[in-house]
């Protein structure tokens, strides 16, 4: 089945992570079941008018905009697989037109509630209190994504340069520079962290490697005493440490180089919540506004 060859391909050769290699098959295996059950016809053969029945069907369902650009997505990904391998002259989404998508600006944390997190409050003063401290503020401090911060070992961090290694998505190393502060919040937690045979630098409290459903309750549980956005998730971290570096007038394009990112365009979202930024001001400070 041409679908389990695509999988293998993105798996192997692109090297994308597990999440989004089940995304595509989600996607996938729904339009197959779609074309099968209506067109009695396999996805390979399915024609652009099939693709915008499915789509006609998912707004009808009450599917968001975004999550049809994102099934959209995963069937470009899979025709162009198709036509490359020769198996197909045209690809069928090239005649599908998309929803209009809203404009989603990405949700932060203001600065001065970050401070009240990370120099006022207190935290415990045993290992879980050291760590989840560290998890803050290296979410903060570097922008790196959840599975970057799971992945790090001891041997990322160098004490000497300032900086640390990541491993973002597939597998591309890169350097981010951190602060003497930083280094010293890791030194307290290393020194509670003790003799351990894993390697990864964060652990949980029986020393295994961390999960994501605990890093996420870790910096939602943080994240709730000082602010009172819906989302409070590492990624609303990594937004954060975007927007405040934008805003304090960093480049768009170092962001983008300590982001991971491999366009601009991704890094340019953050610009929306700085202009955003502006208008307040402007209107509550100038007398005409």
């Amino acid at each position: 089945m041409h679908i389990d060859d695509f999988l293998n391909y993105i798996a192997k050769e692109k090297r994308y992570s597990q999440h989004t290699i089940k995304g595509y098959k989600t996607d996938l295996i729904e339009f197959s079941d779609y074309t099968h059950r209506y067109f009695d016809l396999s996805i390979e053969c399915a024609n652009h008018r099939v693709v915008r029945s499915w789509f006609a069907q998912m707004i009808e369902d009450g599917f968001k905009p975004r999550t049809i650009h994102r099934k959209s997505s995963s069937l470009k990904s899979f025709y162009k697989f198709l036509m490359v391998r020769g198996l197909l002259e045209k690809s069928p989404m090239d005649l599908v037109p998309l929803p209009k998508m809203d404009k989603k600006l990405p949700k932060f944390v203001e600065e001065k509630s970050l401070d009240v997190l990370l120099n006022e409050l207190e935290f415990p003063d045993n290992f879980e209190g050291k760590r989840d401290k560290l998890i803050l503020d290296l979410f903060y401090q570097t922008g790196i994504r959840q599975s970057e911060l799971i992945g790090l070992t001891l041997k990322d961090v160098d004490f000497t340069q300032q900086q640390i290694k990541v491993l973002g998505k597939r597998n591309k190393e890169r350097i981010i520079p951190v602060s003497t502060h930083l280094l010293e919040t890791i030194s307290e937690y290393v020194s509670y962290r003790k003799a351990r045979s894993v390697a990864n630098l964060l652990l949980t409290s029986g020393g295994k490697k961390l999960y994501p459903k605990l890093v996420y309750n870790i910096v939602n549980k943080y994240l709730s005493k000082v602010t009172t956005l819906s989302q409070r998730s590492p990624h609303v971290l990594r937004h954060s440490f975007a927007t405040h570096m934008l805003n304090n007038g960093a480049e768009l394009n170092s962001i983008k180089e300590l982001l991971g990112h491999v366009n601009l365009s991704a890094t340019q979202v953050y610009t929306h919540n700085s202009m955003e930024k502006i208008k307040t001001i402007y209107k509550q400070a100038h007398p005409r506004a």
